[in-house]
C-alpha cells in the first residue's frame, strides 16, 4: 500500500466563512500561501501524505469544498464558478493576498477559474487529473463518452443517492483502488472518505457537483472567450487523463508546463506522493514571494 509520511504536518483545523458558507479548512505551516483544492471522493485529507513536504516552506490551506467533508451541506452552489469564488473567500478570510492554488479532479475547474479571474491572487497554477468543460483537446479521450459515473451521478431526480444509501463504502471503495491502480489507500484515510461521503445528504452534495457541469463549463468557456490564462501553470497527468487536461490548457496559456507521472493512478496526492512534491517543490519555489 502506498505510503510515505505516517502522519502529516501539524495541522490546524479552523471553520471559516466563505461566501456565504461554513468551510472547514486545514491550515500548516508557514511561507508562501499554497491553496489545495481537492475532488471526489475526497476531503481535505487528500493531500495528507504531501503536507509534511509543503508545510516546510509553505502556509498550507486545504479546505473541504463547499458540501464535502466537514463544511456545510449547502443547498446549492457546486458549479465551477462558485467553488472558485468559495476559494477566493477562504483566501481573504485568511489574509492571503498571494497564493499558488493546485486543483485535482472536481477541484482542477474551480481553480482554474480563480486563475483567470484573479491573476493577482493566484501566484502560480497546478492542475491535475481532471477535464476543463468542453475546450478542445479532450477529444478522443472522450471519443466513447465520459466515465459511466458522470452520467449516474448526474441522473435526474435522487437516482444515485437512493441506489447508494446504505452502500457507500462499497462505491468509495472502488474509486479509491481504481485511483491507485489496484493498490488502495491507508485505513484511516479510506474511513475518513467513506464517513464523508456517508448518508443520503452528503452523496446529494456530492453528486450536485456533477450535475452542475453543463454551468462549469459554460464558464470556462466563456472564460477563455474572453482572457487568458497568464500565471505560470503546471499540469499533471497520471492514469487515465494522461497529458489531455495539458492539452486543453496549452492554447490558452501564456507560460504551461505539462508532466505525466508514470505507474500513477489518478489520486496522484495518495498514490506517488514523493513524485508530485518532486514536481511541485521546484516549481513552487521558483515564484515564491507574497503570501
Amino acid at each position: 500500500m502506498p505510503s510515505t509520511s505516517s502522519r502529516p504536518a501539524a495541522v490546524e483545523l479552523r471553520r471559516v466563512t466563505a461566501n456565504g458558507v461554513d468551510l472547514n479548512v486545514a491550515l500548516a505551516g508557514e511561507g508562501p500561501a499554497v491553496l489545495l483544492l481537492h475532488g471526489f471522493p475526497h476531503t481535505w485529507e487528500l493531500w495528507t501524505d504531501i503536507m509534511d513536504g509543503l508545510a516546510d516552506r509553505h502556509r498550507v490551506i486545504a479546505p473541504d469544498l463547499r458540501g464535502f467533508g466537514a463544511s456545510a451541506r449547502a443547498a446549492d452552489g457546486y458549479d465551477a464558478g462558485t467553488l472558485a469564488a468559495d476559494a477566493e473567500a477562504v483566501l481573504d478570510a485568511l489574509g492571503v493576498r498571494s497564493a499558488a492554488v493546485v486543483g485535482i479532479d472536481a477541484g482542477t475547474p474551480p481553480a482554474f477559474l480563480l486563475a483567470m479571474r484573479r491573476p493577482g491572487l493566484v501566484r502560480q497554477l497546478v492542475v491535475m487529473e481532471s477535464l476543463l468543460g468542453g475546450l478542445p483537446g479532450a477529444e478522443e479521450f472522450l471519443a466513447h463518452g465520459a466515465p459511466w459515473w458522470f452520467s449516474f451521478h448526474s441522473a435526474p431526480g435522487s437516482l444515485a443517492e437512493t441506489v447508494l444509501t446504505g452502500h457507500e463504502g462499497e462505491y468509495i471503495d472502488w474509486f479509491l483502488d481504481a485511483g491507485t491502480l489496484g493498490q488502495g489507500v491507508r485505513p484511516a484515510v479510506r474511513d475518513a472518505f467513506v464517513d464523508a461521503y456517508t448518508g443520503t445528504e452528503a452523496l446529494r452534495c456530492a453528486f450536485s457537483y456533477y450535475r452542475a457541469l453543463p454551468t462549469s463549463a459554460q464558464q470556462v468557456r466563456e472564460a477563455v472567450r474572453t482572457a487568458r490564462l497568464t500565471v505560470p501553470t503546471l499540469a499533471i497527468g497520471a492514469r487515465p487523463v494522461g497529458r489531455v487536461l495539458e492539452r486543453q490548457l496549452r492554447p490558452v496559456a501564456d507560460h504551461i508546463v505539462g508532466h505525466v507521472i508514470e505507474d500513477c493512478g489518478h489520486i496522484i496526492p495518495l498514490h506517488r506522493p514523493d513524485e508530485l512534491l518532486g514536481l511541485l517543490g521546484p516549481f513552487l519555489a521558483a515564484s515564491a514571494g507574497g503570501g
